[in-house]
């Protein structure tokens, strides 16, 4: 029964921000982690309007890493490294932010002019003890990186980590794993139980969950040490996420996420002072420090 699979369900925050919405599983009151994965919005689907297009400013990021993943349409990275990186479906950007990083997300420009559509995932991964500081880098993964599982008219791209026996060219700064399931009607998968921490959320169309049926951008998480099957009552897709359990809590405010107050409180003052570095080619624009953040760590 669902209720041997499922420990916890999370309804998501939608955000309409009139072009399209967005759907925020983590941070939550009632949960702020499942293995790194410290942050889960879902955007999309959604097409602009013919010369318009997605521009999310340069803003900075401290002691985690993101990572986007596209159903459709395609954004540009930018960041202080100098990395310029347009990432479509099929492929992961990873960017690792360790010490202080900044980056900017934009519709492509050669996509405006028909109204750019997308649809997909982002991401945060907080730093395990140790590795919070580690130096900035980029890593954009082609699809041929990523291994595709298929059996009986399932399928699953690794993304991270190691499922189904097989490993993704990601890397992994501590123990990940993160998949993009396909369902046909009638098919089904087993979800593997050696993680310590997993959990699922259907992005479009209809499955079930050891017989019970799924609801759309909930996030499921699941019972440590089950093998729970996904079956799909007609075409669908889920994401599946996880990884090992974090023994110290992280604190989460905007943009930064560390195991320190003190230190996003720095990086805070870092960024009102304009002491992170500049985007090469995108340096005359940014978001400045909200008075009241979006995101916030619960007690």
């Amino acid at each position: 029964m669902i209720a041997d699979a499922i420990i916890q369900t999370i309804t998501p925050v939608t955000h309409d921000l009139g072009a399209f919405k967005v759907r925020r599983a983590l941070p939550t009151r009632e949960r702020t982690m499942v293995g790194p994965f410290i942050f889960v919005d879902e955007f999309g689907p959604a097409r602009l309007a013919p010369g318009e297009g997605m521009d999310v400013r340069p803003h900075p990021h401290i002691n985690l890493a993101t990572v986007t993943y596209l159903f459709d349409g395609a954004i540009e990275h930018r960041d202080s490294l100098g990395s310029r990186k347009v990432i479509e479906p099929g492929a992961v950007n990873l960017m690792t932010a360790g010490s202080g990083i900044v980056h900017s997300e934009r519709s492509p420009a050669d996509r405006r002019a028909a109204g750019p559509s997308f649809y997909g995932m982002q991401t945060w991964l907080a730093l395990p003890d140790g590795k919070e500081e580690l130096d900035p880098a980029f890593d954009h993964v082609p699809g041929d990186g990523l291994p595709l599982v298929e059996a009986g008219g399932a399928s699953a791209r690794v993304l991270m980590g190691t499922l189904w026996g097989v490993t993704a060219a990601t890397p992994c700064h501590s123990p990940t794993i993160y998949a993009d399931i396909m369902l046909t009607a009638g098919s089904s998968l087993p979800i593997d139980s050696d993680a310590d921490e997993r959990a699922l959320m259907l992005v479009g169309g209809q499955a079930e969950l050891d017989g019970q049926r799924l609801e759309p951008f909930a996030l499921y998480v699941l019972a440590p040490g089950h093998a729970p099957r996904l079956s799909g009552s007609s075409e669908a897709r889920l994401m599946l996420m996880g990884g090992g359990a974090f023994a110290t809590p992280r604190h989460v405010y905007w943009n930064f996420v560390s195991s320190s107050r003190d230190r996003i409180n720095q990086a805070k003052e870092d960024w009102k002072a304009r002491r992170f570095p500049l985007i090469p080619g995108d340096d005359q624009e940014f978001i400045p420090l909200p008075e009241v953040p979006t995101t916030v760590s619960y007690p």
